[in-house]
């Protein structure tokens, strides 16, 4: 059964002018996701803006939007297959829990200017 879903969309520039701003980037981003963002090299602004309207979708999935929970909590990786999944911590971890899901689904796509994410969270 389908709890939740959300999506989002993150103009890259924002992710510019956050390098820049520092601390920023740690304030937001898990540092395992910062670091691996920051390896793909031309690539890390628009990794990053993906991964931001993750969080962001994973908010509206979860219907409650993103107050209370902690940013870094959220962490999206890639899978040895390029597959991108949400691993949740703490914060994150019990919302997920008080919505009733146990499974997050996300889809993310980038081109150019734009970094879209999409989320879905599934309970049984």
């Amino acid at each position: 059964m389908i709890i939740g879903i959300g999506i989002d969309v993150v103009h890259v520039r924002r992710m510019e002018h956050w390098r820049i701003t520092p601390g920023l980037l740690n304030r937001y981003f898990h540092p395992e996701e910062l670091s691996a963002a920051l390896s793909r090299g031309n690539g890390a602004m628009l990794s990053l803006a993906a991964r931001f309207a993750a969080k962001e979708a994973f908010g509206k999935a979860l219907g409650t939007g993103l107050a209370g929970i902690v940013l870094k909590d959220i962490m999206v990786v890639n899978r040895h297959n390029g597959r991108p999944e949400i691993e949740v911590f703490g914060t994150a971890r019990e919302a997920l829990r008080r919505s009733g899901a146990g499974r997050v689904h996300v889809s993310l796509t980038h081109e150019k200017d734009n970094a879209i994410a999409m989320v879905v969270l599934e309970g049984s």
